[in-house]
């Protein structure tokens, strides 16, 4: 099959064949749009265009191929590969006597097959063995539930924990130790993808049951940087902790395009029209006025207790991280007093900087417990003289004072002293007022108070002050 020119990729080919490849394409990339993934029309062309280069029949290449054209993050390789296994299914069974509507197999016996064709490497049993495994232990079929709890009850009834030790036992003890680290890894690496065919057969049931569509809509996770500070897990602060630097060399590079175009400034009519006397009186060459862009000074004040930290040290990584975009950056962090933090941050190991953040930073004066009153209190004391005019103030928190002091008239002199003063809380909008918030103490005091609970909020955000 081939596949058209981007004319007619536009046009609705006569082909029926083309015309399916075409909507599944076109379902794809809305749903990769709907999880987060941005993927622009160009993008959904040149996918067409791989699609020519490569194996229809092969699902691998044709993965490989969208994958190369419609990815351009790491970040949002996960989404993709999930959203490929619900619209690009493989295909049901897997030769022999693993189809659908193959009988349960007995544990002992499907264990003793699975061993042997891993230890084999043979990719093609594997993947039967992957689609038995569902159709005998998954019992998907009939039932509703997260693609999550059929992987368990698969992997628990078969003990995928146990099989790389019975497959080294099925290899005896009589091989050399290089050897057998060397088939331990390779074990681990058919067992990973013996895993993912699990998961996408599972998948592929689900969308024969429910709809590609639902099944997308349900099944993604959410982005690194669409993920909510206050909800985080562990190991979606570090999938967030490798965005926060690709997210910032985009931003970068979009600033740097207005800031060049800022800089072009007005034009200028006499100046122009002088110069197209050379021309005829036609206009070739227009003369600008020049304008001269200043980049702000930016200082943090961030709010590093428990309830906001992670919202907090995201936004010490990004600003810092952004550091090009502005003539200097200060941070300060309290918890129930302040201190400057800024010298954490000079080596650009974020991890590191967190560490001493931590450890190194005077930021408990009384019970560890948000005082912002005192904070601001103390910052006042100590570093308000050094705002200027050029000074844009990003005070961090949830503003959660512990029914303490607010000393709001520590803003109003900050807001006074300085270019411009924001507020960047990670709660809901709906919620602030209420128990010991005291956002209306505060908001009156900043040039504007903005909800701020994702990575992808924040950079638009520092776009817009920028």
């Amino acid at each position: 099959m081939t596949v058209p020119t981007a004319e007619e990729v536009a046009a609705s080919g006569p082909d029926p064949q083309l015309r399916g490849l075409q909507s599944r394409l076109l379902d794809f990339a809305h749903a990769l749009r709907r999880a987060g993934v941005p993927v622009a029309v160009s993008d959904g062309l040149d996918a067409m265009r791989a699609t020519a280069e490569v194996d229809l029949l092969s699902r691998r290449q044709v993965h490989e191929a969208l994958a190369a054209t419609m990815v351009k993050s790491a970040g949002h390789r996960p989404a993709f590969d999930t959203l490929f296994d619900v619209y690009f299914p493989t295909r049901p069974g897997g030769g022999g006597h693993g189809g659908e509507d193959a009988e349960d197999r007995d544990v002992g016996e499907y264990l003793e097959e699975l061993v042997d064709r891993l230890l084999d490497g043979d990719d093609v049993a594997m993947r039967r063995l992957a689609h038995e495994a569902v159709q005998s232990f998954g019992r998907v079929e009939g039932r509703d539930g997260a693609p999550e709890f059929f992987a368990y009850r698969v992997f628990r009834a078969i003990n995928i924990a146990g099989i790389q030790r019975r497959a080294l036992q099925r290899a005896g003890h009589q091989i050399d130790p290089l050897t057998r680290r060397l088939l331990t890894d390779e074990l681990e690496l058919r067992l990973r993808h013996f895993r993912e065919e699990i998961e996408a057969e599972i998948r592929r049931r689900m969308v024969e049951r429910r709809g590609a569509e639902d099944v997308a809509r349900k099944l993604v996770r959410a982005l690194p940087e669409d993920v909510d500070f206050f909800r985080v897990t562990a190991d979606e602060q570090l999938e967030m902790r490798r965005a926060v630097k690709p997210l910032a060399r985009r931003l970068a590079t979009r600033l740097a395009v207005k800031r060049r175009r800022a800089r072009r400034g007005r034009l200028d009519v006499r100046r122009t029209l002088r110069r197209s006397l050379a021309s005829g009186g036609v206009p070739i060459d227009p003369a600008w006025r020049s304008r001269r862009v200043t980049r702000p000074d930016l200082l943090l004040i961030c709010d590093v207790s428990g309830s906001v930290a992670a919202f907090a040290k995201f936004t010490l990584m990004f600003c810092h991280a952004l550091q090009g975009q502005f003539a200097r950056v200060r941070s300060f962090a309290f918890v129930d007093t302040v201190d400057e933090v800024t010298h954490l941050f000079e080596e650009g190991d974020f991890s590191e900087a967190l560490r001493r953040l931590n450890s190194e930073a005077d930021l408990v004066w009384l019970d560890g417990h948000s005082d912002y009153g005192h904070a601001l209190e103390r910052f006042h004391a100590g570093w308000a003289e050094s705002l200027t005019p050029r000074t844009t103030i990003l005070v961090l928190g949830d503003a959660r004072n512990n029914y303490r002091a607010a000393n709001a008239w520590v803003l109003a002199d900050l807001k006074r002293r300085a270019r411009r003063l924001y507020w960047l809380n990670p709660e809901p909008a709906s919620t602030w007022d209420t128990g010991d918030s005291i956002v209306r103490e505060y908001a009156p005091h900043c040039d504007d108070m903005v909800e701020c609970r994702t990575l992808r909020q924040l950079a638009k955000f520092v776009e817009r002050i920028v």
